[in-house]
């Protein structure tokens, strides 16, 4: 073979193969400028815009000298991939907390994160996922420098042709721009959404910064705070108070039709069941400072009567002596318990900030059943041990507790059925549900949705059939979900309101919380008041106070 025919043809693939990877540099670059941070039902079609990154590239690569050129260009390439590993968080903090990720606080849920997933596919490929999305970001910040290296690079040596087309591109970028054009599946042509993203995470953080002394302001006016102890919470004295968190049991459990098809009959049966031993109830919902997950940040904001919606609050807000709801029952002699069977060691700041005399976790309540899904115990057990340990009849103190439901937590598993009080033991029994209540099925086979329908219903009947074969007359239950489920179950645009309760045995008890116009029973109305979280310490401590 002629050797000047070799050659040619290697040229020639050589000359291919550098085109090829070219485009795809190209492609890859624009990609990464049109990926948006929130899908909002526009799908794929995002990645038709032009972005107004795009034009600068071309302009850096048409005026920079060839030797600042690849130094530049492997910044702007470490950059976009900062940016694209930023969009990333974004969508799934869009997808399951219904907000953009926190740069300054939101690193912290990482940890709880990859809990959940281990409690969903188990540790070893929890842990595989958690490699490879590690991999992914290497990858992403190694691929996108040398890409906008290559793309950059081949422009600038057709400075003349690019120049045109530079100018064409601007052209169509304004006049779309101004004009608010669109592609045919209503997704504009102009994007700047990568810039938008860094400088709207920059304005979190300026924002952030400056909440801090915010915040620090609202916790330290506190109208309670030097209330002495005879003179808090007169109206519930002598009464067990339990203020009870049920997992997810969001509005969406009441309004969505494939969802309350399943609560709705269930809240129906705990009122019957309610009524029959003498309870009454009154329901309305709350405004959650979370949606999706960070349950925590409802928990506090009831606790503390404060908005604490982020970690950075959430964090500030444990290194005060802020009064708790925990803390006023404490002072007014009540024995106050934290009943949290998510938490497998010593909570420090169960003590420390909210002022809890007796923690209870899933290690100090002798359960040896099964574990279902995220939670380490069915609900019904949880109540019966805080039942058989706090509630036994005879002398002692009332008891003011704060109990977490975790069968409906997400991933949502089907619960087992009710089951005789008397019969739970250490929980084994809930490896075989003979001599079960068959009114709650649990089918794996159905979707999400159903399942989570389950989870609460199966929370809500357990909690009545708790208070109604109590025998308790002082007993006086304050619950409510943390925040809405995650977007498996909820509609985009829903909003983050829970439904709240009161059961108490008490008519002056009810009495006394007429005037919140709550309605009557389990069920809160559509016109049911809606109040923020924050605000029901300060009306408990001023209406029973």
């Amino acid at each position: 073979m002629d050797p000047s025919t070799s050659a040619g043809r290697a040229r020639r693939a050589h000359h291919v193969v550098g085109m090829t990877l070219t485009v795809l540099s190209g492609a890859l670059v624009w990609a990464a400028l049109a990926m948006p941070a929130d899908l909002t039902g526009q799908g794929v079609a995002e990645l038709l815009r032009l972005p107004v990154e795009v034009l600068v590239v071309v302009l850096l690569a048409l005026v920079l000298p060839r030797r600042a050129l690849r130094v530049v260009a492997l910044v702007l390439g470490l950059l976009l991939g900062l940016v694209v590993l930023l969009k990333a968080l974004d969508l799934g903090f869009h997808a399951t907390l219904d907000r953009p990720f926190n740069l300054l606080t939101d690193w912290s849920y990482l940890g709880p994160a990859l809990g959940v997933l281990t409690d969903w596919v188990g540790r070893t490929r929890a842990l595989l996922v958690a490699a490879a999305a590690v991999l992914a970001a290497v990858a992403v910040l190694a691929v996108l420098p040398a890409a906008t290296a290559r793309v950059m690079g081949a422009l600038a040596g057709q400075r003349r042709r690019v120049a045109r087309a530079l100018a064409v591109l601007t052209a169509v970028w304004v006049a779309a721009a101004l004009t608010g054009a669109a592609w045919s599946s209503g997704v504009t042509v102009a994007s700047a959404n990568s810039s938008r993203l860094v400088w709207d995470s920059a304005t979190r953080l300026r924002h952030d910064l400056a909440d801090h002394a915010a915040f620090a302001r609202q916790v330290a006016a506190d109208p309670f705070a030097a209330v002495p102890g005879d003179r808090l919470l007169t109206g519930l004295r002598g009464k067990d108070v339990l203020l009870v968190f049920v997992e997810s049991y969001g509005r969406v459990a009441l309004d969505d039709p494939e969802v309350a098809g399943v609560v709705r009959p269930a809240l129906a049966r705990a009122d019957r069941d309610l009524n029959a031993a003498g309870f009454s109830a009154r329901s309305a919902y709350l405004t959650s400072p979370t949606f999706g997950g960070a349950s925590w940040l409802a928990h506090s904001s009831v606790e503390a009567g404060l908005w604490v919606d982020s970690q950075q609050r959430y964090d500030h807000l444990l290194a005060t002596d802020r009064l708790t709801l925990a803390r006023a029952f404490g002072k007014a002699g009540w024995r106050t318990v934290f009943d949290v069977p998510a938490t497998t060691r010593t909570w420090l700041a169960g003590r420390t900030f909210y002022g809890f005399d007796k923690l209870y976790t899933a290690e100090n309540v002798g359960y040896r059943g099964p574990r279902f899904g995220y939670a380490t115990m069915p609900d019904q057990y949880t109540l019966q041990v805080f039942r058989d340990r706090e509630l036994a009849p005879g002398h002692r103190p009332p008891v003011m507790a704060e109990i977490d439901l975790l069968s409906s937590h997400y991933p949502w598993t089907p619960p087992p059925p009710l089951l005789p009080w008397g019969s739970l033991g250490d929980g084994s029994v809930f490896g075989r549900p003979a001599g079960a209540s068959p009114d709650l099925p649990g089918d794996r086979t159905a979707d999400p949705r159903q399942i989570y329908g389950q989870t609460i219903a199966y929370a809500m009947r357990a909690l009545a059939s708790f208070a109604a074969t109590s025998n308790d007359p002082n007993l006086v239950v304050i619950a409510m979900g943390d925040h809405q489920p995650n977007s498996s179950v909820t509609r985009p645009g829903a909003s983050h309101q829970v439904p709240a309760m009161v059961i108490a045995h008490d008519p002056q008890v009810l009495d006394s919380v007429a005037g919140w116009g709550w309605s009557p029973g389990l069920t809160p109305s559509r016109d049911a008041p809606v109040w923020p979280m924050s605000a029901l310490r300060d009306r408990i401590l001023t209406d029973f106070g």
